[in-house]
């Protein structure tokens, strides 16, 4: 058992935090090129592959192009939300000044589902942990959480509180870290559970996300069906050659005067 609980955060996501807060200080200029894998992997004394890692991270967020065999390019129109807030609702949440919460509903191991077992890329005998969890802004409730966690990660979830404001976060502690996630938005219509806790009608309709992240080997860590109340968040994607960065930005009801 380790002596230190809290894992130190890997180089690679340091570095590509530094060039973030470079780029984002318009140090290269729209348009402009970062320096070399090189001449980067030089200037922090690291291997070329953490300096790869760094700029992926970085090609997720949409700040930089991602040719092979050429220099990154800082993009013009690139997007302030980070990688974290996209991944992490609490993150999310804090960046637009809202408070986050979170509230287990129900939690227990089930044998994988045939959607579960391609998703997560595991065993037809295979486990996993379901965790139905209430999201809110502030004390309102803005999306039910349903996602689905592999055997290993899933002993780790089942021992957090049932109050736990991130599980992302918490992750990162443990040294699991989220390199990558795959996003598919829809619409979906409110199940009894959706209404009885996200205070809407049976058959209503919900903004819905269902998302699979992996770790930096591209091993799945978890695959989530995510239903939003209407008026609560926006996705947004901006479509180019270079990328194609997806944010998510808050939605404020509007209250009319019935008057």
């Amino acid at each position: 058992m380790r002596g230190d609980p809290v894992t130190r955060e890997p180089r690679y996501r340091q570095i590509a935090e530094e060039l973030r807060h470079a780029i984002t200080e318009h140090a290269y200029g729209p348009g402009g090129k970062l320096p070399s894998e090189g001449a980067l992997a030089e200037r922090y004394e690291v291997s070329r592959g953490t300096i790869r890692q760094a700029l992926m991270l970085l090609r997720h967020d949409g700040l930089v192009t991602s040719r092979r065999g050429t220099r990154r390019v800082v993009l013009d129109d690139a997007p302030v939300q980070e990688f974290a807030q996209m991944q992490s609702f609490a993150r999310w949440a804090r960046s637009i000044g809202e408070t986050p919460e979170g509230r287990v509903i129900r939690q227990g191991w089930h044998s994988a589902d045939p959607d579960e077992r391609r998703q997560l890329r595991i065993d037809a005998d295979a486990r996993v942990l379901r965790v139905v969890r209430l999201r809110l802004l502030s004390g309102r409730p803005a999306m039910l959480e349903r996602t689905a966690y592999p055997e290993a990660l899933g002993a780790i979830v089942e021992t957090l509180p049932a109050d736990t404001v991130s599980v992302t976060e918490f992750l990162e502690q443990a040294g699991v870290f989220v390199a990558d996630a795959e996003h598919t938005i829809d619409l979906a219509r409110a199940d009894p559970q959706d209404a009885a806790l996200l205070g809407c009608a049976v058959e209503d309709p919900l903004l819905r996300e269902r998302r699979r992240s992996t770790d930096p080997a591209g091993v799945p860590l978890e695959w989530s069906e995510d239903r939003y109340l209407p008026g609560s968040v926006a996705f947004v994607v901006h479509n180019s050659l270079a990328s194609t960065p997806m944010t998510r930005q808050h939605m404020v009801p509007v209250v009319r005067d019935s008057g």
